[in-house]
């Protein structure tokens, strides 16, 4: 059975991550943690197991240690499971794609450390606090969400950020237009309209300064072709160069997640089974609703057998 990799990013972040792991693992895990830690300045370890949750959720934060953590999980599997069956192709879900790109051997492990700290604080300095918001339309068609967006927005950003799975829609942008999609949302018919308890609103025009500075960062970076492809969230597809790469990555910043066309672009491709590197089980859920006739595994609940 061929087997695809999908990695999560924020928001599946919390206190007591990689707990109950076997003796073999919790070596790998406090390796990973010690290296994270020397680079990033603080006890990653410590954050995980004991917070305080304020910290871990701050995006500046988040990024690096969810980066950290998936990339745990992602070197005891390999060492599992991969020394006869490597996956196929590989995705990660907006912060997920740079897990996705160490997995490669695209990104070195230092180098996205590095890229995903400078990314959550440009995230952080682009819009002040208060001013952004994000939010969960459930229940309508995609192409409704988006009429309504362009309705209501006026002189200001709303627009769709991630599109997750067929009926769920993440919506961005300034907080009051936001809050005038919600309600029209809802007056169409919406099951649920849920502002997200973010301080960022990511994936639209708003990050377009975030996305330049990281452009300027990338283009200092090195990077090597992917070992495995990795297809990306601005237009569900692979690049084989790390030109193509960069290029993906900035666009990412400003542009809407396309979630549900990569898994449905990762299913064509031949993936027949989809393993969730990270913690929690949020794009399993996700995916079933995508591709019902694949075979989903919460990765954390593989190696913690």
């Amino acid at each position: 059975m061929s087997i695809g990799v999908i990695f999560p990013g924020q928001g599946s972040q919390s206190i007591g991550m990689l707990t109950g792991l076997s003796s073999e693992s919790v070596s790998i895990r406090d390796t990973i943690y010690e290296q994270a830690s020397d680079r990033l300045g603080f006890d990653v370890g410590h954050l995980i197991a004991e917070g305080p949750v304020e910290k871990l959720n701050q995006t500046q934060i988040t990024q690096p240690v969810l980066l950290t953590v998936n990339h745990v999980l992602w070197l005891m599997w390999s060492e599992r499971f991969f020394a006869d069956t490597p996956p196929i192709a590989l995705a990660g879900h907006s912060l997920g794609e740079f897990s996705a790109l160490v997995a490669a051997g695209c990104l070195s492990f230092d180098d996205a450390l590095d890229l995903v700290a400078l990314r959550g604080q440009l995230m952080q300095q682009a819009v002040p606090q208060g001013v952004g918001a994000m939010a969960a339309i459930l229940g309508l068609p995609d192409d409704v969400v988006e009429a309504i967006c362009r309705e209501v927005a006026e002189d200001e950003v709303v627009a769709p950020a991630n599109y997750n799975s067929p009926g769920q829609l993440v919506i961005a942008g300034h907080a009051s237009a936001v809050e005038r999609a919600m309600l029209q949302a809802k007056a169409a018919g919406a099951k649920r309209a849920v502002v997200l308890p973010v301080s960022v609103p990511s994936h639209c025009a708003l990050m377009a300064e975030a996305s330049q500075a990281l452009a300027e960062r990338l283009d200092r970076l090195d990077m090597a072709p992917p070992s495995i492809p990795v297809f990306h969230n601005v237009d569900a597809k692979p690049r084989e160069h790390a030109e193509g790469v960069r290029g993906a990555l900035v666009a990412q910043l400003a542009q809407p997640v396309h979630w549900t066309a990569t898994i449905r672009a990762l299913s064509q491709f031949g993936v027949e089974c989809f393993y969730e590197c990270g913690p929690g089980r949020v794009l399993t859920g996700l995916g079933k609703r995508i591709e019902k006739s694949a075979q989903w595994v919460p990765y954390e609940q593989e190696v913690s057998e």
